[in-house]
């Protein structure tokens, strides 16, 4: 028998062992014949049962292995997508090595390769789907994850690395034990003294994913605003056309600043490319507005964004088609006038046709938990008819039908303690989000926070 009669046989044998043990969805199954394929060595120590995880540039899968002592341990295997840069993937791996298996960072076990496919074994955390728990969680749950999340951040920041993707996704969470760890740094890129020596190499470099239509530049003179309307936008080059770059004197002023208008001085300016990796609904004004600049301060950002949702028991709490859009939804918790004046320090200008009023937080996520009642007024008229369920009408991400299935009685939210909230918490989410990443809070001094003055660091 050749060796490839070989690597098929014990691939389908593992498949069926796979199959007896767990129920698995038929192309899940083939899926991990596939891998089993690329990857023959992979049969030889595991035995993958599930997929566990799929995502723009990788797919996890659930693998059991037999260790020297004859006992069985679970594993995680991420099989990263054939065209991953060889640099991304091993600046993923090198933060995995160097910030990985403590203070709630995911660390790496092994790594395979062959020819184009890598996968990257990690040990197995058993964890709860955070859409299924952020409606059950106790305040004093709430208040743990916050902090070990802090915790992974201060870790990872301390090297030097910006996560870029941090959501409930990445920050995997055992309620039982109360374990922690935060995963995925396919997107990470590092701060300019950064101590990963491959993440240097993708300092603010955005992929060529990130190069999308300007929707707001500026100039060394002043901000300018720009709008690019669909049937404006043009067609990327063919390998045989080369763009043809518009001369535009640096000194010529347009007559479109701070207008609903755009001009062709405008159109004609070059393209601002900036870092815009991240997932919706987590993105950090900065991000969104394509400042150049952006350092660990968008992380706490989406640190925030996630201690929203679980105050408010809304997830996801943004949900927004485009980054213009997403804007808009900040402005209307965090205030337009606010959000202007802080795009204003890192060099952007924001134009909004109307003022939207600055929400008070712990307002806010009272009322969405059913803490306060709706009819006391204290939100704004449109808040209500976008947000409120009894409207029928659902603009922050969740259909209205799960938001009454998730809402708890009185001596419900008393028994998890969501009736004794202290005004801390609410102090702390205002500070991760602080619309001026100059000024947001870091990771260390988030820690320092008297939400957490009992907790052992």
């Amino acid at each position: 028998m050749d060796t490839a009669q070989t690597v098929q046989r014990s691939t389908q044998q593992s498949v069926e062992k796979g199959r007896s043990q767990h129920k698995i969805p038929r192309d899940v199954e083939t899926d991990i014949a596939y891998l089993y394929e690329v990857l023959p060595q992979l049969s030889q120590i595991f035995r993958i049962t599930d997929k566990i995880g799929e995502g723009t540039f990788s797919s996890v899968y659930l693998a059991e292995a037999q260790m020297t002592d004859r006992s069985r341990r679970m594993f995680a295997l991420k099989h990263l997508i054939p065209t991953s840069h060889p640099v991304r993937i091993a600046a993923e791996l090198q933060c995995l090595t160097v910030a990985g298996g403590k203070e709630n960072v995911m660390g790496v076990t092994y790594c395979f390769r062959k020819e184009h496919h890598v996968v990257i074994v990690m040990p197995y955390m058993e964890h709860q789907t955070f859409v299924d728990i952020v409606g059950s969680l106790s305040f004093e749950d709430v208040r743990h994850y916050i902090f070990h999340l802090l915790k992974a951040l201060r870790h990872i920041h301390k090297f030097g690395i910006i996560h870029r993707d941090i959501k409930p996704t990445n920050f995997l969470f055992n309620r039982q034990k109360r374990e922690y760890a935060l995963v995925d740094f396919g997107l990470a890129q590092g701060t300019p003294d950064t101590q990963i020596e491959l993440l240097k190499g993708l300092l603010s470099k955005p992929k060529r994913d990130e190069l999308i239509p300007r929707k707001i530049v500026s100039t060394k003179h002043r901000s300018v605003p720009v709008r690019i309307p669909l049937n404006q936008k043009q067609k990327a080059p063919t390998e045989t056309q080369k763009p043809k770059p518009t001369a535009v004197n640096p000194s010529l002023t347009c007559n479109c600043y701070m207008t609903d208008r755009i001009c062709n001085i405008c159109l004609s300016r070059k393209q601002q490319v900036a870092p815009r990796a991240g997932t919706p609904g987590f993105r950090a004004p900065e991000v969104l507005t394509k400042c150049p600049n952006q350092g660990t301060a968008i992380d706490m950002w989406s640190a925030g964004v996630i201690l929203l949702s679980l105050l408010s028991g809304r997830y996801p709490f943004f949900k927004a088609s485009d980054d213009l859009i997403a804007l808009t939804q900040i402005m209307t918790i965090r205030g337009s006038r606010e959000t202007i004046e802080a795009a204003k320090t890192f060099g952007k200008s924001v134009v909004c046709s109307r003022e939207l009023p600055r929400l008070d937080l712990k307002i806010l996520c009272e009322t969405l938990r059913g803490l306060r009642s709706w009819d006391d007024g204290l939100l704004p008229t449109e808040f209500q008819a976008s947000h409120n369920p009894a409207e029928g009408k659902q603009d922050a991400g969740s259909p209205a039908k799960k938001h009454k299935s998730s809402l708890k009685s009185s001596a419900e939210l008393q028994e998890m303690g969501w009736d004794k909230v202290p005004d801390d918490v609410y102090d702390l989410l205002d500070k991760l989000l602080d619309l001026n990443p100059a000024t947001r809070i870091n990771a260390s001094m988030a820690l320092q926070h008297p939400l957490f003055r009992d907790m052992t660091d």
